[in-house]
């Protein structure tokens, strides 16, 4: 039996450790292919930068649940977008949502909860005033997301359909930006979820707009798909009017409509439906 010096088999091991494995860099070359085509899918020829720290993407780098991924978009206060882009690079339909910010609206941040199908990147593509396209991403290890039983009873979610819940701070001044949570009741089911009755998927049916105004001025524009959560959440900031209201309306892709209206001052709309 050959036998080899101790320090040889270190070396050696040492080298194995060392030498990228060939499917991580597989991984990251058809991460790069699929963002190159999803470039050109959504955003044609135009240049897309690197946001440094403009704007900013939180979300956990392992969810707890897929169905339910909280994501965190931070724009630099002096940075005024037009709109703002979410895309799942390796969702079935990888752009979740895109927002355009009216007059009323206070930053272009955003929050909300995706639905996550594998393990992927997650991006926030800012518009410029002056037509850039600035790009932030996080990685989010996630799977099944998009297929996932919805949470909630079939015959309670329909019941409950279209309630619009909207939580204001408990302090609010007119002309100062204020922090504003919307809650939708809805499925939002993706035509991915299998239905264990019936042994059939479940059509997909979500919500496809949302509008939110203040005192009648546009605070945001969104336009969204299958890869937002069931119950669609979306927390942003507005600049309050004196005596103005919010109104939310919202439509889905059975041509449903659902509005609700309530007054900005401190408190308002946290008696509504709980979701």
């Amino acid at each position: 039996m050959t036998q080899y010096p101790l320090s040889g088999l270190l070396a050696g091991l040492l080298l194995v450790l060392s030498t990228p494995v060939p499917v991580a860099a597989a991984d990251r070359a058809d991460d790069v292919a699929r963002w190159d085509l999803l470039h050109d899918m959504y955003f044609k020829d135009r240049p897309v930068e690197e946001a440094g720290g403009r704007i900013r993407i939180e979300a956990p780098a392992r969810a707890y649940d897929a169905a339910l991924v909280p994501v965190r978009v931070e724009v630099e206060p002096s940075l005024r977008l037009k709109t703002l882009s979410l895309l799942v690079d390796k969702n079935p339909v990888p752009l979740a949502a895109t927002v355009r910010f009216g007059p009323a609206s206070a930053g272009s941040g955003i929050e909300t909860r995706l639905r996550v199908n594998e393990y992927t990147n997650v991006r926030a593509l800012g518009e410029t005033q002056d037509g850039r396209l600035l790009m932030a991403e996080a990685y989010v290890k996630a799977a099944g997301g998009c297929s996932a039983p919805a949470v909630k009873d079939p015959q309670e979610a329909l019941a409950r359909l279209g309630r619009i819940k909207v939580k204001l701070p408990d302090t609010l001044a007119p002309g100062s930006p204020a922090t504003v949570q919307v809650m939708i009741s809805h499925p939002n089911s993706s035509g991915l979820q299998f239905d264990q009755v019936s042994r059939t998927y479940i059509p997909a049916h979500y919500i496809q707009s949302i509008t939110i105004r203040s005192g009648g001025q546009l605070v945001l524009e969104a336009e969204t798909d299958i890869s937002i959560s069931e119950d669609p959440n979306l927390r942003f900031s507005v600049v309050p009017i004196e005596g103005g209201s919010l109104e939310v309306v919202a439509h889905d892709t059975k041509g449903a409509s659902f509005a609700r209206t309530v007054p900005l001052t401190a408190g308002a709309g946290a008696d509504g439906p709980a979701l």
